[in-house]
């Protein structure tokens, strides 16, 4: 199956799900949540189309279907994960002072930052009312409390990881390894925590939920490894200085290049990041840098090896490979697709 009818197959139920959720209320909060998902203008009006790819949601359906699961059972919870992520996009924008968000003004830029901390906070209480559906559509009461410890502990593990990458920005000595522990949190831990979601409601095997949970850590570590070379790609275009290096984010090939490069590289990243702000020099010496380095093919090496991983472990559940193809279609897309504006925003 194409990745694009892959993604078809889902994205309805999960968007119909999400809609479900905001459509009995209409007071203005709930209009900057219908503005960031894509479903209205600022003024709240409709416009066309989905709001985004729905990864991890879709995640979610796919890995209880692939488990034998019913996906109509399991759609509360994929739905709270995405109003989880959500939740984070709107206070990471805030956090980062990001303008934009999908190509548009983002709610903090239209709204204020208060008002976007709340329609972000409006969203993670959702995500928690939508997890109490699941008891509605047959799920048992234990499996329903174990999922909510599932989204809890993921959500703090998604804060601290938001905490490390914030510190980071001003810290010049950040190694692979801290990378990789700032990563597991801020993004690896919803996607670990889809699949978790998705083998808790198809069979509440706890080894299974365990598999899982580490091949959907491994999926998210590549995404993100894959996302910060996207990102620099963007940056290499663009004319605009806003991306990761411009905000002095370490990303991998940032810290890579910081901590394997030569003693020169070295030395000249640690003077360019020491500035307080960088500039369009700045940003072109750096990525002059990290492709001398060889840091972007690292990059590459690194992701397509954590997806790798991941794959295997998917391996040790033993069960039919027609049923894990929706599930490797997925997480092909997260490391290998073309840009984020691939099959709409993230």
């Amino acid at each position: 199956m194409e990745p694009r009818h892959v993604f078809e197959k889902y994205r309805h139920q999960v968007e119909g799900e999400l809609r479900a959720a905001l459509e009995a209320h209409s007071v203005g909060l709930y209009q900057m949540l219908r503005y960031h998902l894509g479903w209205s203008d600022r003024d709240g009006r409709p416009v066309d189309g989905l709001g985004g790819k729905r990864l991890r949601p879709i995640l979610c359906l796919s890995t209880c279907e692939a488990l034998g699961g019913d996906v109509q059972q399991a759609l509360p919870a994929a739905a709270a994960v995405e109003l989880i992520h959500n939740f984070s996009l709107v206070h990471d924008d805030i956090e980062d002072e990001s303008p934009e968000r999908h190509d548009r003004p983002a709610v903090w830029t239209v709204w204020g930052p208060a008002q976007a901390i709340n329609a972000g906070d409006s969203m993670h209480s959702l995500a928690w009312l939508m997890l109490t559906r699941l008891q509605q559509r047959g799920v048992a009461p234990e499996r329903v409390l174990w999922s909510t410890q599932i989204l809890d502990e993921a959500t703090l593990r998604l804060c601290e990881g938001q905490f490390l990458d914030i510190m980071y920005q001003e810290q010049l000595d950040v190694g692979l390894e801290e990378y990789l522990a700032m990563t597991k949190g801020k993004t690896a831990a919803l996607f670990s925590s889809a699949m978790q979601l998705g083998a808790v409601v198809a069979s509440g095997d706890r080894q299974t939920v365990d598999t899982l949970a580490r091949s959907g850590t491994g999926l998210g570590i590549a995404f993100q490894i894959r996302d910060d070379v996207l990102d620099l790609d963007e940056e290499h275009a663009g004319e605009v200085v806003t991306g990761d290096i411009a905000r002095k984010k370490k990303t991998f090939p940032v810290v890579y290049a910081q901590e394997r490069g030569t003693q020169k590289a070295r030395q000249e990243l640690r003077r360019i990041y020491s500035k307080e702000r960088l500039g369009r020099a700045d940003v072109q010496r750096v990525l002059s840098i990290l492709e001398a380095e060889g840091a972007l093919e690292q990059a590459e090496e690194t992701a397509s090896r954590y997806y790798q991983e991941a794959m295997a472990l998917l391996e040790e559940l033993r069960i039919p490979a027609s049923s894990l193809d929706t599930i490797r279609q997925v997480a092909r897309f997260m490391v290998e697709r073309g840009g984020p504006s691939a099959m709409g925003p993230d």
